[in-house]
């Protein structure tokens, strides 16, 4: 008989079991939710650098900030991206399964995507959610920082633009014969080796920071 805590740990889809290299998994019932659950990836990325651009072109034209502190807050966002991907796959994305409750949301997602790590339509956060979170975060960094928040923020989203495209790359396609093929590596690493390592997507240096680096 199945113990519990396994059960727990096989809904949440912590890497117990073997990934699958086709197919899909349907999450919802309702036709519609199923159907916001999923989205090509140039969707989300298309949406990101265009209000990237947006963004930007506005601190440059209603702001009073210079061009050397715009640039300074751009890669600030993007700098401050790579940790924020680092700690949300590690400690959201990789919740512990320790009730049913918990099991259903951390497979819902992401356990679905160690599941099923080829289905492209799950390889970024759908439209529809990705909407009100950028809303979400976009507010927080404006109450935080003022009017920098219009220039911090397209870095950050430039960051999950290329966040997006990293991974959708090292699922969608063979190891590559450039940069992006350590990369690969490292996330191949994540899905078929150990799942508790190798957090970071689009750079190892937090990783290597925080010691959760394994070849």
């Amino acid at each position: 008989m199945e113990k519990p805590n396994d059960t727990l740990q096989t809904m949440a889809g912590h890497g117990r079991t073997r990934p699958k290299n086709s197919g899909t998994k349907k999450l919802f019932d309702n036709p519609i939710l199923e159907a916001l659950s999923r989205t090509h990836i140039m969707i989300p990325i298309s949406m990101w650098l265009v209000l990237s651009v947006f963004l930007g072109w506005y601190a440059f034209t209603y702001t009073d900030m210079g061009t050397q502190m715009i640039a300074a807050l751009f890669f600030t966002g993007l700098f401050v991206f790579t940790l924020f991907e680092y700690v949300l796959h590690r400690y959201l994305y990789h919740l512990a399964p320790s009730t049913p409750q918990r099991a259903k949301i951390q497979y819902t997602f992401h356990g679905v995507h160690h599941e099923y790590p080829k289905d492209k339509t799950r390889l970024a956060m759908p439209p529809a959610l990705a909407i009100v979170v950028a809303g979400a975060f976009f507010g927080l960094f404006f109450l935080m920082m003022g009017e920098a928040a219009y220039a911090f923020f397209p870095g950050f989203l430039v960051g999950y633009s290329g966040y997006l495209a990293v991974h959708f790359i090292v699922h969608a396609y063979a190891p590559p014969k450039n940069f992006f093929k350590q990369l690969w590596v490292n996330h191949s690493v994540h899905h078929y080796k150990n799942p508790e390592s190798n957090y970071g997507v689009s750079t190892p240096m937090w990783d290597y920071i925080f010691g959760s680096f394994q070849k």
